[in-house]
């Protein structure tokens, strides 16, 4: 029988050239767990700014329901259009984590507009990318339908205003960093 270095696995190369085989996978077993935890690390793995992506991102890939809420922000809360009457907003980790102003790169925040009887009617989206926009804050904006039709995304006017009278806090209006 042969080994890996061609060597016969009984014979006394085998024995001594054996071992190297098994290093080599070895090392080859751990670089592909560093290259399949990189991702992780390097916060990769999340979507591009554009809704597609964005859409994808918060409904398959990393549901936003299953996201927390802002600590200062449970629930349900009575709201402004255009994310009322009422909204609940979800927060992924790079963004809980955000001690202070500005929020980590690649926070995601979820508003789910609705009715007090559940009826959703849009789901705003803002998204922290580095370099996407950084005279409003390297955010990038959607608006859905429920059904995710995109109705608005991108550097959007209308959320770059109302959220630039919040731009010490990171354009970020439900919560308040400490």
């Amino acid at each position: 029988m042969l080994d890996l270095t061609g060597a016969a696995a009984d014979s006394p190369e085998g024995i001594k050239e054996g071992i190297m085989p098994k290093t080599a996978l070895l090392t080859l077993l751990v670089l592909l767990a560093l290259a399949l935890c990189a991702p992780a690390i390097s916060g990769g793995g999340l979507p591009k700014p554009d809704a597609a992506s964005v859409w994808s991102y918060i409904t398959k890939d990393s549901p936003y329901q299953k996201w927390q809420s802002w600590p200062d922000y449970q629930g349900l809360h009575r709201a402004r259009s255009p994310h009322g009457p009422y909204n609940k907003v979800y927060v992924n980790q790079a963004g809980l984590t955000s001690k202070k102003a500005p929020a980590n790169y690649g926070t995601l925040e979820v508003k789910v507009a609705q009715t007090k009887e559940g009826q959703v009617r849009d789901i705003t989206v803002q998204y922290k990318v580095k370099g996407y926009n950084p005279a409003a804050g390297d955010w990038f904006w959607a608006v859905y339908t429920p059904q995710g039709k995109v109705k608005a995304s991108g550097k959007v006017n209308g959320c770059i205003r109302c959220h630039g009278a919040a731009a010490d806090n990171d354009y970020i209006m439900v919560h308040s960093f400490k």
